[in-house]
């Protein structure tokens, strides 16, 4: 899942915004940034801080407005927006790679991909497995032998719903280790990632599944160990002392993509503003240095190209969630 587009493209792509595209669209007043979830969460995390840095670099004319919108593992919030909201050309929704496995699963009934329209990915956030920092286990292999001993002793905690992408990650990395039933590992499901590691800092359950983005305060604070990032290679600094799951034997990687859709009714001509300051906002060093410290590695899609990425994900979902057993 990991892309990165060429820095020459980048370049030209911001030259052409700069000079002016003669786009009739632009913003007027604040802007609204839906985050699908509680605060505390990655979709939280994605409109606040694209949200902050639009502000700053003078992108937008006013204020960029985080409306939280929990439920349904992004269901409420996709809902709305086409239901409430289809033609306005002022509201992005923050969206990653577990919108598109509900819509892979069929979990957002009556709603598909093509109800809107799917502007750029700014970024790849990788999955982590994490436990509290009191917890026996100290490496993927310690806890993935309790697995094997008894799949029903060791519980999971993440921020999407029961068959959604922090759970399939969890599936994945224990179908790739060898472990047989893995439809029988205990999942929980919250509404964020913030509230799923609240579970495990308590104590009332075994791991954490979730993305690295929502995960660093309490990695800084040594408040949650990780044992895996489920990542082709180590991340940059300060996270470069996270072991992988290759190094440890498990062959798997879990890439979320996190981005932006907006209402599918809306002008082309605010569509493409979008796509390009979405261009624009990638290629600055802020959004660099927010991408650092968060532990997002570079992916950049927008546009047709990135609708069309969105599209291909879902069908390899689907046919993923199948082999395994979650969905028919």
């Amino acid at each position: 899942m990991k892309k990165t587009i060429p820095m020459a493209w980048l370049a030209a792509t911001t030259l052409t915004f700069a000079a002016g595209s003669a786009l009739a669209f632009e913003p007027h007043g604040k802007v609204d940034c839906i985050a699908p979830s509680d605060p505390g969460g990655g979709w939280d995390f994605t409109c606040r801080s694209v949200g902050r840095l639009l502000e700053q670099q003078d992108i937008v004319p006013a204020s960029v407005q985080t409306t939280n919108m929990a439920g349904a593992g992004g269901g409420v919030a996709f809902a709305h927006t086409i239901s409430k909201r289809s033609t306005d050309d002022q509201l992005i929704v923050a969206a990653s790679t577990a919108t598109t496995t509900r819509l892979a699963q069929k979990q957002f009934p009556g709603m598909s991909a093509d109800m809107v329209k799917w502007v750029a990915a700014l970024g790849a956030d990788y999955g982590i497995i994490a436990v509290g920092k009191d917890s026996p286990y100290n490496s993927l292999n310690d806890l993935i032998a309790a697995i094997k001993k008894d799949p029903r002793s060791v519980s999971f905690a993440g921020g999407s719903a029961t068959g959604g992408w922090d759970h399939l990650k969890v599936l994945q990395t224990a179908e790739a280790a060898g472990v047989d039933k893995i439809k029988r590992i205990k999942y929980l499901s919250f509404n964020n990632g913030g509230e799923a590691i609240t579970q495990i800092l308590g104590g009332h359950i075994t791991a954490f599944t979730g993305d690295i983005s929502e995960s660093v305060g309490f990695i800084e604070s040594g408040d949650l160990k990780v044992l895996a990032v489920l990542s082709d290679e180590r991340l940059p600094e300060p996270l470069d002392n996270i072991p992988t799951a290759r190094e440890q034997g498990v062959d798997t990687v879990g890439a979320n993509w996190r981005g932006f859709y907006m209402p599918g009714k809306v002008s082309d001509d605010s569509y493409q503003w979008w796509v390009k300051t979405m261009d624009q906002l990638y290629a600055t060093d802020a959004w660099k240095s927010v991408m650092k410290q968060n532990g997002l590695m570079p992916f950049h899609l927008s546009g047709q190209e990135f609708s069309d990425y969105v599209h291909q994900q879902i069908k390899d979902i689907s046919t993923l969630s199948k082999e395994i057993g979650l969905t028919k």
